[in-house]
């Protein structure tokens, strides 16, 4: 991995690596050593006093809920697809803009959840900005993104960065990452401290994981404020397990990646994440497509919408995928329910 200068006026600089391209700035190339609890906790008095209106989600027992349950454990659910803009992107998206200038210029990639709370803090901010989206997303999140008056390009997934490296050269655009950014992690943290707030202690915390911002945000905050013996899962598609593969590989990996829950999938698994990944997350589980549509209907018939990328972390609890749960305190994080009319049909046929 090597750095090559392209722009020394603005000291930017492409990061190389064999399977992907990744845009940072000089200032941003941070290590885990800078993520410590007073950062995090900044980061929470932040986003809970932050005008986009994030709220403190409900955490809700399993055994409350008719959700059907084999294991004999004690797990509480974590609804986070009832945050303000559908999902937990909010969280790092309101830390992200308060520590950057109103009325900016920039440019992001997202399949969905981060481009909706990227665009509704660009409104609300006064900011111009742009959406560089998978042309596997489906199109009502292209739709839902414009409605905030932001751009979006839809391009095949492989040229995702090329696309935002274009957009930072031609039009001097700010790059916002969606995952791979220290303000991001830091409010994503902000879950993870929720969390605590309910189950001081708990035993197993399994999250999904795409390119690993909330899961290295919310892995963080536990690890830090003390709880050592908590076990910390993250949860992959099958056909994107960037995570999974950096983790056997001991460095960040890129693949072409394919799957029904395409907010889990971009190209690469982040280079911050996976650094703090490594540090405070016990193992990366894989789920398949067929079980992510399962847990879809599954919690549809128990009165919660759930989008595939959010239940993810129910679908490897369903199947019995988390080690050693048995008389466990356990939570279950539900990212997301930005899911469509259309989409819930197809899961529920």
């Amino acid at each position: 991995m090597f750095l090559v200068p392209y722009n020394s006026v603005v000291k930017k600089y492409f990061l190389l690596d064999v399977q992907h391209l990744v845009l940072v700035k000089q200032m941003d190339m941070v290590s885990a050593d800078l993520v410590t609890l007073n950062l995090l906790r900044e980061a929470m008095e932040t986003v809970k006093s932050s005008p986009l209106g994030v709220i403190k989600t409900p955490m809700i027992p399993w055994c409350q809920t008719t959700l059907p349950l084999e294991i004999s454990c004690n797990i509480y659910i974590k609804l986070e697809n009832m945050q303000k803009t559908g999902s937990f992107k909010i969280r790092g998206v309101a830390n992200q803009f308060a520590r950057r200038p109103s009325g900016g210029h920039f440019v992001t990639m997202s399949a969905g959840n981060y481009g909706k709370s990227f665009a509704y803090a660009s409104k609300h901010f006064g900011s111009k900005g742009k959406v560089v989206m998978p042309e596997t997303a489906p199109v009502s999140r292209s739709t839902l993104i414009q409605s905030f008056g932001v751009e979006v390009e839809r391009v095949p997934t492989s040229s995702l960065m090329s696309v935002v490296n274009r957009c930072v050269q031609e039009d001097s655009m700010t790059f916002l990452h969606s995952y791979d950014d220290l303000d991001l992690i830091a409010g994503h943290a902000s879950l993870g401290f929720e969390v605590l707030e309910v189950m001081p202690e708990p035993d197993v915390v399994v999250v999904c994981c795409g390119g690993g911002g909330l899961l290295a945000g919310v892995a963080a905050a536990i690890k830090l404020s003390g709880c050592d013996k908590t076990r910390i899962y993250g949860v992959e598609p099958e056909g994107a397990c960037t995570m999974y593969k950096s983790f056997i590989e001991k460095k960040p990996v890129g693949m072409d990646t394919k799957s029904v829950a395409s907010g889990l999938a971009p190209p690469f698994a982040g280079t911050l994440p996976f650094e703090l990944c490594q540090r405070y997350v016990e193992g990366i589980i894989l789920v398949s497509d067929e079980e992510i549509k399962k847990a879809v209907s599954i919690l549809y018939s128990s009165g919660l919408v759930v989008e595939p990328s959010g239940c993810a972390a129910f679908a490897a609890i369903f199947n019995n995928k988390i080690p050693e749960m048995e008389g466990k305190n356990v939570v279950c994080i539900l990212s997301g329910g930005n899911i469509g009319k259309d989409e819930l049909v197809n899961f529920n046929d």
